[in-house]
């Protein structure tokens, strides 16, 4: 059964750890993730709806988002993989690999009548769509040729898993190290010192400070 890593493994020769920048993009998607899951009970009361059944090929759509994003000479370069789903290919590869190594849901099957399922790629991308762009289940249709229920059913389970996997590490209280830590790395990429959480507690002078303002936040 070809699985995830066969599918992409020309592309990922290069995915041998994670950096801090990938940490702190982390904890921000576990931070994300735990408030799509707390909203999940919403959706219960959803009004049910006729499904009408759909045709899709759904190898066709596996095959365009590895040429579009996973081949070695795909359409799309590694930033633009990061602007559309707010996380290096690198940090993606090693969460779709954790998933599919440890739930069954995001392994690639066949239902009963030998119907090929989506891949693990697949989910995850639908997963992260929405949690990028905050769209509404169905609106990458087209591209992805899933339905509303299994791109909802996606994000949920996404966003339950991730938390399951790296919540004890990326969701726990910082220490001082961490914040110690934090800071240097802020430092060092955005060039403001002091800077945790508000850009008031920044020691950071500036020349055109308003008068109303002057003195406020020293």
């Amino acid at each position: 059964m070809n699985n995830f890593a066969d599918s992409i493994s020309s592309s990922s020769s290069d995915d041998d750890g994670s950096s801090d920048e990938d940490d702190l993009v982390l904890h921000t998607l576990l931070s994300v993730a735990r408030n799509r899951v707390q909203q999940r009970g919403e959706s219960s009361n959803i009004e049910k709806r006729h499904r009408i059944s759909i045709v899709r090929d759904r190898m066709a759509a596996h095959k365009l988002l590895v040429r579009d994003y996973f081949a070695p000479d795909s359409l799309y370069d590694l930033s633009k993989f990061e602007d559309r789903f707010r996380i290096s290919r690198n940090l993606f590869l090693r969460i779709a690999r954790d998933l599919e190594n440890n739930y069954e849901f995001f392994q690639l099957r066949w239902d009963a009548r030998g119907k090929r399922g989506f891949s693990t790629i697949q989910k995850c991308i639908a997963a992260l769509r929405q949690l990028a762009y905050g769209i509404v289940a169905d609106a990458s249709d087209e591209y992805l040729k899933m339905s509303e229920r299994t791109r909802r059913e996606c994000t949920y389970l996404f966003c339950e898993y991730v938390i399951e996997l790296y919540g004890d590490i990326y969701l726990r209280h910082p220490t001082r190290n961490d914040i110690e830590q934090l800071y240097v790395t802020h430092e060092a990429k955005h060039g403001l010192p002091g800077m945790f959480g508000s850009i008031d507690c920044t020691h950071w002078e500036w020349e055109n400070c308003l008068n109303a303002w002057r003195g406020q936040f020293t």
